[in-house]
């Protein structure tokens, strides 16, 4: 239980900062394998923006092999002027906390492919918005 009330400070502390560094809701549709198994992530998230900076919480569900399971995370990363974002994050779902690196790239305004990839973790998917 106590992971449960840390995972929810993070996703909420940073929704609790002030609106002017807000860049907005996003979407990700991403397919990869966590938990031992390959599946489908669909979430959404609220990035915080600062001179190139970005603190996203989100999260959503995990859809493998017929079954469900929630996931929340937490991503920080760099945008590189008109180019790619880099940074870090961390997935939580079950009893599983997995630390991952994360690259982004634009294709139009406001849509990006993404990969993330760690120790037993690894997704490529679409973001929109943000």
């Amino acid at each position: 239980m106590n992971r449960m009330a840390a995972l929810g400070l993070l996703i909420a502390a940073p929704l609790m900062a002030p609106a002017a560094h807000a860049e907005g809701l996003g979407a990700e549709v991403n397919y990869g394998r966590a938990d031992g198994h390959w599946g489908t992530e669909i979430g959404a998230g609220y990035a915080l923006n600062m001179a190139g900076f970005s603190l996203t919480p989100g999260g959503g569900v995990y859809l493998r092999d017929g079954d469900t399971k929630l996931y929340g995370r937490v991503e920080a990363a760099y945008t590189i002027p008109m180019s790619v974002s880099i940074g870090a994050g961390v997935r939580f779902s079950g009893d599983n906390t997995r630390p991952y690196a994360t690259l982004a790239m634009p294709l139009i305004p406001k849509l990006r492919a993404k990969a993330n990839v760690g120790p037993k973790y690894y997704s490529v998917g679409l973001t929109l918005g943000y």
